[in-house]
């Protein structure tokens, strides 16, 4: 059965006008139930794997000012979010379920997460709608609990995945795939294992062309025994915040070739969900529930 972390915490209340969809986490919920995807025991509500988890990938004293909500009022600009408690609280909370969802991945063959795919945040700052790191963090448990041997990490969000990067940089056992806007933010990129930048308005056909020219090899060559996909849905030609040109039937080609991948080479995948803001919620959703419609097909 497809597992699914959720949380109320997900779609914490943002002042009016700002920019970050928070109710799509509602939305993808009741969307998957709706039409049949997915039942109501398909989601958990993440257990707490404690702080331990965090601070082994991130910063004790980035970690204890966050908890403060001690940041400085730049540090808090980056992030794009007003700090309160209850964000912090999220943000662990989406922490905790990419963790759980890469156990279930080891028992299902995928495990996913309404949420995460927080690829901004640093060893030591935040950054882009990000404060914690899901996807290092859950790498890095894994490897440390010997769950997994070789990670690949699969970012195909339209912004560079330069936290993940950063954090994961002196990890051997994690290789890190960014393939993202060139031109967009971060103005400054740092340095994946593979970085891939596309130029504007990069059309569907181009797009899965370079995916499969750069996916397929890696696999073999690296050959992972676990895979963490950041599905990011800003690739679509509507985003406010993506410069490419991909329509959303384009948008679900691009994740069939990813879990197909997985599934015909047996490597478990945790999906985290990443950016997605066009205009009209109903792209976002219907972007966002093509992944769980192919999980679902392709794995169970």
């Amino acid at each position: 059965m497809l597992k699914i972390a959720y949380s109320p915490l997900y779609a914490h209340p943002l002042p009016k006008g700002h920019r970050f969809p928070m109710e799509k986490y509602e939305l993808l919920p009741e969307q998957l139930v709706y039409e049949g995807t997915v039942k109501e025991d398909s989601f958990f509500v993440p257990d707490d794997f404690g702080e331990k988890w965090i601070t082994y990938s991130h910063d004790l004293a980035y970690f204890d000012r966050l908890k403060k909500l001690s940041l400085t009022k730049s540090e808090i600009r980056k992030t794009g979010f007003p700090l309160s408690d209850d964000l912090i609280k999220r943000e662990i909370q989406i922490m905790n379920g990419s963790i759980q969802a890469c156990l279930f991945a080891l028992e299902f063959g995928i495990g996913m997460n309404i949420a995460g795919g927080t690829h901004h945040a640093f060893s030591d700052r935040g950054e882009g709608f990000c404060l914690l790191n899901d996807i290092a963090i859950s790498a890095n448990y894994l490897i440390a609990n010997q769950l997994a041997k070789r990670i690949l990490i699969i970012d195909l969000d339209v912004h560079q995945g330069n936290g993940t990067a950063q954090m994961l940089t002196h990890e051997p056992n994690a290789f890190t795939l960014s393939i993202h806007g060139q031109s967009n933010y971060p103005l400054h990129k740092e340095k994946s294992d593979l970085d891939v930048g596309l130029p504007d308005g990069t059309t569907d056909e181009v797009y899965l062309s370079i995916l499969e020219y750069h996916l397929f090899p890696l696999i073999d060559n690296f050959q992972p025994d676990f895979i963490i996909y950041q599905s990011g849905v800003d690739v679509l030609k509507s985003d406010k915040l993506g410069r490419l040109g991909m329509s959303i039937a384009g948008c679900k080609s691009r994740d069939q070739m990813v879990l197909q991948s997985a599934k015909k080479n047996q490597i478990p995948i945790m999906c985290c969900m990443g950016g997605g803001y066009s205009p009209r919620i109903a792209d976002i959703i219907e972007a966002h529930s093509n992944t769980y419609r192919l999980a679902q097909d392709i794995f169970f």
